[in-house]
């Protein structure tokens, strides 16, 4: 039986832009199954667990993330815009369309139309609150357009907002984060531990 690996992300975080790749291929790799679950990162996990959006962080917490962003850029040979044009922005309209991808297309299509909501956002510097980029967004990946209905339809609402409350009840405080049986690999820099518990299987 072959490991599940919950996937909590929010499509604005470039932390998570740095690890999804790595985290698709890996799980192909290793035969994991991959549930997405795009969370309210703003609105609901860091009010509950005491994240507090970048702006009103300490001007040296600040800096110091800019420094990390650079280095991880450098390492990863991942190209990156430090302050997009378009960020901070709200992720929910985004994250309600790949969930409703996921519903109707699946899992990989879900995980492709991710990372290119995450692209969007740190590469080509377009808002993703914006409905017609994301729209735009599902014709580059030839997904159907009435996606976008159904991304405002009910049920893509309520899994918004069950991944959310799955999220805070499994201990999850910030994006990306991946849950394998109860164990918590908070951030892509701890990938490489993922890949152990996936390998030690």
């Amino acid at each position: 039986m072959s490991l599940v690996i919950d996937y909590y992300l929010a499509p604005q975080s470039p932390w998570t832009y740095f690890g999804h790749a790595r985290l698709v291929q890996m799980a192909q790799q290793a035969g994991a199954t991959v549930r997405i679950k795009p969370m309210d990162l703003g609105g609901q996990i860091f009010p509950a667990t005491g994240g507090l959006p970048v702006g009103q962080r300490p001007p040296q917490r600040q800096a110091y993330r800019l420094v990390e962003l650079q280095r991880f850029s450098h390492f990863l040979h991942m190209p990156f815009n430090l302050k997009p044009k378009f960020f901070p922005v709200a992720g929910d309209d985004a994250a309600r369309l790949i969930i409703a991808v996921d519903q109707h297309d699946g899992v990989d299509a879900a995980l492709k139309l991710c990372g290119a909501v995450l692209a969007a956002v740190w590469v080509q510097e377009r808002d993703i609150a914006d409905a017609s980029v994301l729209q735009a967004i599902l014709k580059e990946q030839g997904v159907a357009a009435d996606r976008w209905e159904a991304a405002k339809a009910p049920p893509a609402q309520e899994a918004y907002m069950a991944y959310t409350r799955q999220a805070m009840d499994a201990g999850v405080f910030g994006a990306p984060s991946y849950v394998v049986d109860d164990e918590i690999f908070w951030g892509q820099d701890r990938l490489d531990f993922l890949q152990r518990r996936l390998q030690s299987a």
